[in-house]
């Protein structure tokens, strides 16, 4: 498991997901722990290293 921090794309708070870096490509909806909206996570695993790292709101 990879920790990652990021900025929320809603309310800007540094927060962090943990990662499975057996799982090469992933993409699933996180809920911020901040302010508890939706985020859409995109990545990629290359060589148990993230390469690609996104992290969008959903608009609703």
């Amino acid at each position: 498991m990879i920790e990652h921090p990021f900025n929320c794309p809603y309310c800007w708070e540094s927060i962090s997901v943990l990662i499975d870096s057996s799982i090469k490509t992933q993409k699933y909806i996180e809920d911020c722990e901040v302010c508890c909206n939706p985020i859409e996570i995109s990545l990629k695993i290359i060589n148990s290293q993230i390469k690609d790292f996104q992290a969008h709101s959903i608009e609703q």
